[in-house]
């Protein structure tokens, strides 16, 4: 009798990816999965600079409009994709990495059932009180009139923007960090003919001005979502939102909302902290105010940067601690951070050097180009701190310890509240000392993080 020989089942990519995730050396790892993630960040980066090149022809005052917004915009923006979409990345990565494939799909339910809720939150926040949040960060006239024109469109569609990135972070969690950046590619290169020809009009087409930017942005956003919900629903997929019935779970709640909420909490207050910023920036005027817009929009482009690797990070980290491999996720994450830094820090020196490679891209007003180019000057050298301190975010995600994360986010918004309002308020000191500040909140983000979890904060 001839034996039987046994038959091996190939792998599939999702389980590849896995056994990657967990035994592959860490660097090669992080970097392999972080590329496509890098193309996300390089169309993020289209995206944030190219609407500012194009409002920035509209004219100052849709420059100062879209100031006043970019910290709001940029809040549902990280809300949706590094808050409650890292958690969810982290929980469905945990998922998986435990062998627990059901819990991986309702996860998936969970998560699209809290960013509805998230998305109907802003969209009443914004639309309501918008006049009332604008004026109150310094806005009036012509900029006041610009930033409510494009914020009804943006916050209007905001369940477009809280589903694509949820979406996004469902596919992410199952391993799959091609598909979203490539969509994010596509989307960019689109929205880069959609968005001029909606602001200025062409042929049979109106301009809409201002908000013409924000229906393009959501027109994108739309088409993105619809591709990946054809993924998800796949029947061979690792985590398929028909495989089981739908309806709330309340320990995978629990699951996404423990690190979910107080993830979520930390760009709330980083943002809290732009928005600040940006109310002390106002009481120069509004040549100040639309530089200082300019300059700090790098800063919204250094966050895809770590959004790239920290989205890897935290599927790496949270992959690791589901199996138990909590030393290898701590190597993981330190290794993710300090690549992270070191570019984030490069762009900082590059532009603190010559400020006029960023600041001549948006604008010719020699006013605008001054405080923007002082800002640079004395701002890029904290970006090292920025970038090391968004990483370890991310990271801190995957191993579902979100307490410092939220402490250093705090301290930068104690640090530019108390020093902006002595600043403007007491010592009537010149943007530059202002700009001083805003630099030394960044360093005390990084630090704060770094040293906690070399404390140990992660294992005790």
């Amino acid at each position: 009798m001839s034996a039987v020989l046994p038959v091996h089942t190939p792998a599939s990519p999702a389980q590849t990816r896995l056994q990657q995730m967990l035994h592959a050396p860490l660097l090669p790892t992080l970097v392999r999965l972080a590329t496509p993630n890098v193309l996300g960040l390089f169309a993020m980066t289209i995206v944030i600079g190219y609407d500012g090149y194009i409002l920035g022809r509209v004219g100052a005052d849709a420059l100062a409009g879209i100031a006043l917004v970019l910290p709001l915009s940029m809040l549902m923006l990280q809300m949706s994709a590094g808050g409650i979409g890292g958690a969810t990345t982290a929980a469905v990565a945990r998922a998986l990495g435990a062998g627990r494939q059901e819990d991986a799909c309702r996860l998936a339910q969970q998560a699209l059932v809290i960013a509805a809720l998230l998305a109907l939150l802003f969209m009443v926040a914004l639309l309501g009180f918008g006049r009332s949040i604008f004026s109150g960060m310094g806005g009036q006239g012509a900029a006041l009139d610009a930033a409510l024109a494009y914020a009804n469109v943006l916050f209007g569609g905001a369940a477009v923007i809280w589903f694509t990135n949820v979406l996004a972070a469902i596919v992410r969690g199952a391993g799959n960090m091609l598909l979203p950046s490539v969509l994010l590619l596509g989307t960019a290169l689109l929205h880069v003919v959609l968005c001029p020809l909606l602001v200025f009009g062409g042929g049979p087409l109106p301009g809409l001005g201002v908000a013409g930017a924000a229906f393009s942005f959501l027109a994108v956003n739309a088409l993105s979502a619809l591709v990946m919900v054809v993924y998800l629903l796949r029947r061979d997929g690792t985590v398929q939102l028909h495989r089981t019935a739908w309806r709330l779970d309340r320990p995978l709640l629990r699951d996404i909302l423990r690190v979910g909420l107080p993830a979520s909490m930390s760009p709330v207050i980083s943002n809290a902290s732009i928005a600040v910023a940006t109310a002390f920036v106002g009481s120069y005027g509004t040549a100040a105010l639309a530089g200082y817009g300019v300059a700090a929009r790098l800063e919204y482009i250094l966050v895809p940067i770590a959004f790239g690797f920290g989205t890897a990070l935290t599927a790496m980290v949270a992959t690791n601690m589901g199996a138990g491999q909590s030393a290898r996720a701590l190597r993981a994450a330190w290794a993710g951070s300090a690549l992270v830094a070191a570019i984030t820090g490069a762009i900082g020196v590059t532009t603190a050097i010559a400020p006029a490679l960023w600041m001549d891209l948006f604008t010719t007003d020699a006013q605008v180009l001054g405080f923007g180019a002082t800002y640079l000057r004395i701002v890029g050298a904290g970006y090292a701190f920025f970038g090391l301190g968004l990483a370890l975010f991310f990271a801190s995600q995957g191993a579902g310890r979100m307490f410092w994360p939220l402490a250093g986010s705090v301290g930068r918004l104690v640090i530019l509240t108390v020093g902006g309002w002595l600043c403007v308020r007491v010592f009537q000191a010149p943007p530059a000392v202002f700009f001083a500040i805003v630099a030394l909140s960044l360093v005390a983000y990084g630090s704060t993080l770094a040293i906690a979890i070399r404390l140990g904060s992660w294992t005790r």
